[in-house]
């Protein structure tokens, strides 16, 4: 594990900064997705101790990391966990004050030897390549949450989910409640309800506080359904709209809140959806990058009347609004894709209704 020297955070609020028109290099897009909100900054100073990430090195993992570095004071660790196949990763990590350590969280020997932290935010998951490899996906999606939730059950942890563990909507209703019945399509969905399932069952054994962070489609410009949508109009490919409705939400907010959990717990662990409170149809997303691009939209298939739609009533009483609205998502994903900036090339397959990914 290294141990960086952490200077305290100098530079500004979210609350100080005009929202950007555009973010000019990737550098420039981490920077912002990695500045802390004063809301961040209280509400974590009310927990106490040291933070660990646990499968820190996906989409979301690094800047969460380095906005939980810039939220909390110099004295608290912040620890990035994650199989590090690019050790580049681990390397900017740590330029960026936050410890890592090499783990496979398969292993629970090594699982065993973290440190006892009293902040968890659990990240890892397996999705895509799910319904080929079966077998991997419900034992990183069951068996792992299973293992942390035992081997950490003095710390309050923060466990990613999915608005995949419910079952469609209707698009014209108000969406999922968390109270809704778990009876999704899938077998990663269901492998998903594994996890909160098996990290409610240790929550309750051991009186262990928690939060199931059901999140539904985070926004980086380098993926996600806005990239999706608008990649394929710029390509000229078609659209698939018959999962025709979605909710979505900026990474930097999604994130955010994700922390801002940490000092909204329960004991035992309750669920918590988390989006952007719009739903969106994917027609009119594609018809809108089709006038900013100036290309004609492909349109394939017809709406469905159902969605993976949550309603986010509970977290917008907890949290508000999120920061950045949807016009200015579009506008960011527009300028992006047109100066053809890197993508991830992890598309969200956002179109599936079998729940096969």
């Amino acid at each position: 594990m290294t141990t960086p020297h952490v200077p305290p955070y100098d530079g500004p609020f979210l609350e100080d900064l005009d929202l950007p028109d555009r973010f000019a290099t990737e550098a420039a897009l981490d920077a912002y997705l990695s500045t802390p909100s004063r809301a961040l900054v209280h509400d974590l100073d009310t927990t106490d101790g040291d933070l660990m990430i646990l499968g820190a090195g996906g989409k979301m993992g690094p800047t969460l990391a380095r906005l939980a570095r810039n939220a909390l004071a110099p004295g608290r660790k912040v620890i990035a966990v994650a199989r590090f196949s690019d050790p580049a990763l681990q390397d900017d990590l740590a330029r960026h004050g936050i410890d890592t350590i090499v783990c496979d969280l398969l292993d629970r020997e090594a699982l065993a030897r973290l440190p006892q932290t009293p902040n968890i935010v659990f990240m890892a998951g397996h999705k895509f390549g799910a319904q080929q490899e079966s077998a991997l996906t419900w034992a990183m999606n069951s068996y792992v949450p299973a293992l942390v939730g035992e081997t950490f059950h003095q710390s309050r942890i923060v466990a990613f989910s999915t608005a995949c563990v419910y079952p469609f909507v209707p698009v014209n209703g108000q969406g999922a409640t968390e109270d809704s019945p778990l009876s999704p399509p899938g077998e990663y969905a269901n492998s998903c309800v594994g996890r909160e399932r098996l990290l409610a069952y240790f929550s309750r054994r051991h009186q262990s506080p928690g939060r199931l962070f059901r999140l539904s489609y985070a926004i980086d410009l380098r993926y996600g359904v806005l990239a999706d949508v608008a990649m394929k109009v710029w390509a000229g490919q078609p659209v698939d709209v018959t999962m025709g409705h979605v909710n979505v939400i900026w990474q930097g907010d999604a994130n955010a809140q994700a922390l801002r959990c940490l000092a909204k717990v329960t004991t035992p662990t309750s669920p918590l959806n988390v989006s952007g409170p719009e739903t969106l149809s994917i027609r009119y997303l594609a018809e809108e990058f089709a006038r900013r691009f100036d290309k004609p939209a492909h349109l394939t298939g017809a709406e469905a009347p159902t969605a993976w739609l949550v309603n986010t009533g509970e977290a917008e009483k907890l949290f508000g609004y999120p920061r950045i609205p949807v016009s200015r998502l579009l506008d960011w994903t527009t300028d992006w894709i047109r100066r053809e900036q890197r993508l991830y090339g992890k598309p969200t397959k956002f179109e599936s209704r079998d729940g096969q990914y």
